[in-house]
């Protein structure tokens, strides 16, 4: 028997799994969940067979929505250049994961900041689709673990001036919508 452990930032976020879904839920922000995964994980007599991010995400192209898995996931605020420059070689940010093809792909930017302006999402633009606030602790945490990772995430708002409210409005639907595309997708056991 397979086992999937699901995270979440937000019991909100996860609000529709069913009743004894193996579910962490981590806080919000890349150290919350990279501490909070990383306990669960070290603290259990066997690993998941995989590991299944769900959660909402800024879109940060116009007219982006839905669900997608993630192909990519890097963090936005780690000056990786910078550091690569400064050792004298290369110091890697980010990584491919392998995709299902059961539902459309994107790149991730993660970051601990909760992108609402226009200019840091033209930027942020030029390297993602998306931005949340975990995806890549979940995946680094996972990897090194050894524990293979699916990132779900659904667009909850345009990483704009207007996200922090419309995220509050829009999370239990977009909760709704990742539970449907676990059903629909054959990603609940």
């Amino acid at each position: 028997m397979t086992t999937t452990l699901f995270v979440s930032a937000t019991r909100e976020e996860a609000a529709y799994l069913p009743a004894g879904t193996d579910l962490i839920v981590t806080g919000i922000g890349t150290l919350n969940c990279a501490i909070a995964l990383t306990r669960e994980l070290a603290g259990r007599s066997a690993l998941p067979d995989r590991i299944i991010n769900i959660g909402t995400a800024g879109g940060l192209h116009d007219g982006i929505s839905g669900v997608f898995e993630i192909a990519r996931v890097f963090q936005h605020d780690f000056s990786s250049d910078l550091i690569s420059q400064m050792l004298g070689r290369p110091y890697p940010n980010g990584s491919g994961l392998p995709v299902s093809g059961r539902l459309p792909v994107a790149h991730l930017a993660t970051g601990d900041a909760f992108i609402s302006d226009t200019a840091t999402r033209e930027r942020l633009a030029r390297s993602a689709h998306l931005c949340d606030m975990e995806g890549a602790a979940v995946a680094a945490v996972a990897a090194s673990f050894g524990v293979p990772v699916t990132l779900l995430k659904q667009v909850s708002d345009q990483a704009d001036e207007g996200a922090a409210t419309t995220w509050f409005e829009a999370v239990d639907a977009g909760a709704k919508e990742l539970y449907d595309a676990l059903i629909a997708h054959d990603f609940l056991p």
